[in-house]
């Protein structure tokens, strides 16, 4: 009981400093909105080109702007000791990885399905395709939030080259882009197989995520 007690405290606070600190997301958002309008404005009105690599441009811009979250994940509560006290609550780092990550997810990744639509109509993607698009980024963002949080934990004690944990990110998560519009892009043959594959990637990071953040994160306590 008191382990889940723990847990629901974490949860809660998480919840509220989330809350606290919501213009650091919609930072996030509006990065991704100019980053459509600057395609928009540089390729023009064509939109035989938008059909070819609209999508691309959705996910590519997806991923940029979830580097901007690496350090939101674990370096605030690492730098005030904060992660030493939740696990001397009883919480292991594997759960509390876990339960940032989910909360990251609901705030983070939530948004984008109301821009995603908007970028899909600024960028002349078909209507049809919409629903793919969605459900390529339900399983995908999943899978780039247990990226960047690995990312975010291994990079805890690099107080010099954040550019590191970015490229980590971006190198982990070109199968995600490359299956993600391949979902939206294949035939009815593909399809299920590609879905499989993606969804098989996801759950593989769900998986090694939470024990992998919780490696790292000991592992800087330690050298701290």
């Amino acid at each position: 009981m008191n382990s889940i007690s723990a847990i629901l405290a974490l949860i809660k606070r998480e919840f509220l400093i989330t809350f606290r600190n919501l213009s650091n997301f919609y930072s996030i958002i509006i990065f991704f909105i100019l980053g459509i309008m600057i395609f928009v404005f540089s390729i023009g009105e064509k939109k035989e080109i938008f059909e070819q690599i609209g999508v691309g441009i959705i996910w590519t811009l997806v991923l940029l702007s979830n580097t901007l979250a690496l350090r939101k994940f674990f370096q605030d509560d690492f730098d005030d000791n904060s992660l030493v006290i939740f696990h001397m609550s009883g919480l292991s780092y594997e759960i509390i990885a876990l339960i940032k990550i989910i909360v990251i997810w609901v705030f983070l990744q939530l948004p984008f399905f109301i821009v995603i639509p908007l970028a899909s109509i600024l960028l002349s993607i078909e209507l049809a395709k919409l629903d793919l698009i969605l459900l390529s980024f339900v399983i995908g963002s999943i899978i780039i939030s247990c990226i960047t949080s690995m990312s975010g934990s291994m990079n805890l004690l690099n107080k010099k080259n954040f550019a590191i944990g970015s490229l980590i990110i971006m190198i982990l998560s070109i199968p995600v882009i490359i299956f993600g519009v391949s979902i939206v892009n294949t035939s009815e043959e593909l399809f299920n197989a590609q879905l499989r594959i993606l969804l098989g990637i996801m759950f593989f990071f769900l998986a090694i995520a939470p024990w992998v953040c919780g490696v790292c994160i000991k592992i800087s306590i330690q050298n701290n």
